[in-house]
């Protein structure tokens, strides 16, 4: 067997400007109005270890943190406050009507910024691009700025909260004109969780609430995108859910596959839908079979149990960089724990040769990095014993292994 080392890429990382650099990059008719907005702006989290902040848009830190661990290739998730925003725009809802003109000008300005920030490195970082579900074709514009800019990584596509009654839900067919500017862009339509939440509040229970239930509503897109008929209409389309697991994905899915034999049928139960035409030819773990695949960011053995079903090919790692929950700086450790007894081959795939597939990463461009900075098999083969678990770590693949 060679011991070789392995070329890693993550397809979940998070970057974002600074309110410095986003004004450079914000429409100049907003400045007056940002810098106004910027006075009064009070971060809600502020203490950060060590350079965190900086790791957010700092070329040397962030190049120097990612080799350090093996990474030789990034896809790009948002990370900070974009201008006018009241919070990180991971979490953040979409903007009500009245918000929407300043939230297009601060997601916009992070485009412009993101397209820089991938050119500094556009081997090793596949940028994903924000639109905003409020208007169709100005979404559409910003399709359009992605595609041209060369972001690889594609859109992050709005998870839309059940109480955001001002939108449409994603399985309307006001969206199709998006689906198809996305498909015809050959662009990957990208998830992450952190969205789509009703508002619970910002009390203890609000919050348990929403970390409770925060996997469920990402979720929300895949069911929605699927049973909908989007990939019956868009078969090119590509979609990548990410930090939301696996495993969750075969019983979903035969679940979903026996409500499609009902419609099909015509009735599910004593729910009888007539003559009624259903949307889908095939079954759902068909259009998940050939348009979805699982950002499994850090999985542990058991997010990899089942995975010849779902498909090897279907499920990309990532370490969550820099994310205090991610795996940084105990990369190794994290491939240790979950990878020791992980075929060879499943390896090489979901450590980055998968998100070099979907994300169209160079991998010729990628070797001698992944020779000078990789681990090897040798070093992964190693299972990582209790007492090397770093305790220091918030990544829950640690803090599982640890107390469960």
């Amino acid at each position: 067997m060679s011991n070789d080392p392995y070329l890693l890429i993550t397809a979940d990382t998070h970057a974002g400007g600074s309110h410095e650099q986003y004004r450079e990059y914000l429409d100049p008719k907003y400045r007056k109005k940002f810098d106004e907005w910027r006075g009064g702006y009070k971060n809600p989290s502020q203490a950060h270890y060590g350079s965190k902040k900086m790791r957010n848009w700092d070329y040397e830190i962030r190049t120097n943190d990612q080799n350090s661990q093996g990474v030789v290739g990034e896809v790009i998730f948002p990370n900070t406050v974009p201008p006018f925003y009241r919070k990180s725009i991971v979490t953040a809802r979409p903007p009500k009507p009245e918000d929407y003109e300043l939230a297009l000008a601060g997601i916009r300005a992070h485009n412009r910024w993101l397209k820089d920030f991938c050119s500094e490195d556009p081997d090793r970082r596949a940028g994903i691009g924000l639109i905003l579900p409020n208007d169709v074709d100005e979404a559409i514009k910003d399709i359009e700025f992605i595609a041209e800019a060369g972001l690889r990584g594609g859109v992050l596509l709005p998870l839309i909260p059940p109480d955001c009654t001002w939108l449409k839900p994603l399985y309307d067919p006001l969206w199709d004109r998006v689906f198809a500017a996305i498909q015809d862009h050959d662009l990957v339509m990208n998830q992450h969780s952190g969205q789509g939440s009703p508002d619970y509040g910002q009390s203890m229970v609000g919050e348990a609430l929403w970390v409770t239930e925060v996997t469920y509503y990402c979720q929300a897109g895949f069911r929605h995108l699927i049973m909908s008929g989007v990939f019956e209409k868009f078969p090119k389309l590509k979609y990548v859910l990410t930090e939301s697991g696996c495993s969750w994905a075969l019983p979903l899915l035969a679940q979903m596959d026996r409500i499609h034999m009902g419609m099909q049928a015509g009735a599910i139960g004593e729910l009888n839908y007539g003559d009624q035409e259903w949307v889908l030819t095939q079954p759902p773990s068909y259009y998940a079979k050939q348009n979805v695949w699982y950002g499994a960011s850090f999985p542990s053995k058991a997010d990899l149990a089942g995975i010849e079903e779902i498909g090897v090919e279907k499920v990309l790692w990532g370490n969550d960089y820099p994310h205090y929950e991610g795996t940084f700086p105990y990369n190794l450790e994290s491939l240790r724990l979950t990878f020791d007894d992980v075929p060879e081959a499943y390896r090489r795939k979901l450590l980055g040769l998968n998100a070099a597939e979907v994300y169209r990463f160079d991998v010729e461009k990628l070797l001698p990095l992944a020779k000078a900075f990789g681990p090897t098999p040798e070093q992964v083969n190693e299972p990582l014993p209790r007492d090397e678990i770093p305790r220091d770590s918030m990544c829950y693949l640690f803090q599982n292994a640890l107390y469960s």
